[in-house]
């Protein structure tokens, strides 16, 4: 079992850049595929983007590819998502998630075990 703890969300204007980060708990954070994921306001749940185990292979949500990047440190146990350009579109709740898996290099959008309690990032126009 992993636990989830998110940080970095805040308002920020458009244009401008966040980094959010997501610690794990425990000792296999790099048995786990990690994800991010946002809640909108009014709208569902919407994959951003993913990593592989090893932080080889990533994943994007066309809505967000060339803007953000996700990247993670086994050693220390947390994986990031640096947000640039961003756009009032991007105003949600962020989550980070952790799916086990027995692959080193694939990557998910669905099926993730653990989330984190979510972080805001509102971005204003």
């Amino acid at each position: 079992q992993v636990q989830l703890v998110e940080s970095g969300g805040g308002l920020v204007q458009a244009g401008g850049s966040l980094k959010l980060s997501c610690a794990a708990s425990g000792r296999t954070f790099s048995s786990y595929a990690m994800g991010w994921f946002r809640l909108p306001p009014g709208k569902e749940r919407e994959f951003i983007a993913a990593i592989s185990k090893s932080g080889g292979s990533t994943g994007y949500a066309d809505s967000v590819k060339g803007r953000f990047t996700i990247s993670r440190d086994n050693g220390k146990n947390t994986v990031a998502l640096q947000m640039n350009s961003l756009n009032p579109e991007d105003t949600a709740v962020y989550y980070c998630a952790a799916r086990g898996t027995y692959s080193s290099t694939n990557y998910y959008t669905r099926g993730y075990d653990y989330w984190g309690q979510g972080t805001q990032v509102t971005v204003s126009s």
